[in-house]
């Protein structure tokens, strides 16, 4: 499918993938420490590891020899992730049923302390982006298909005035 947002999904849309992602932005990086926060079966986690290294999300370091144990580190790849999981708690503490007390976690801002209410903006304007003002067209790196169907939604949109 030409599509990124499919794409994405073939490396992070499996159940538990976004979880570990997770915990890696929240410092754990081994996979005991994995498995004993998420409660994940080894074996699930073990396939989970070896896809996100393959995909370059992970980097895998030894941190120790004998017996050899390895970390699993965020690449760049991996930290540019953060928007997406970001985004998942914003709508989670929205529209989910997580705690009926309030968030079950908040962002803080690392220097001091202060909490965040992160927003999505365009880098060019510094304008927010919603909904609303924002349509999808095809890319330079759209396939005919994937221009045929931004196409035909074009001509289904009622003229602006």
């Amino acid at each position: 499918m030409n599509c990124s947002i499919a794409s994405a999904l073939d490396v992070v849309g499996e159940p538990w993938t976004l979880l570990i992602v997770r915990d890696a932005f929240y410092g754990v990086r081994r996979f005991d420490d994995f498995q004993e926060n998420l409660g994940i079966a080894r074996n699930v986690l073990t396939a989970r590891l070896k896809k996100l290294v393959e995909a370059g999300v992970f980097r895998k370091t030894a941190y120790r020899q004998r017996p050899l144990r390895y970390e699993y580190r965020l690449t760049d790849k991996g930290a540019a992730l953060f928007t997406v999981i970001v985004g998942l708690k914003q709508w989670g503490d929205r529209y989910g049923i997580a705690s009926r007390n309030g968030k079950p976690m908040d962002l803080v801002d690392r220097t001091d302390g202060h909490p965040l209410d992160p927003v999505l903006i365009d880098a060019a304007s510094g304008r927010r982006l919603e909904l609303t003002n924002v349509r999808a067209v095809a890319g330079p790196g759209a396939q005919q298909a994937t221009r045929d169907f931004f196409d035909r939604l074009a001509l289904s949109r009622p003229p602006t005035r």
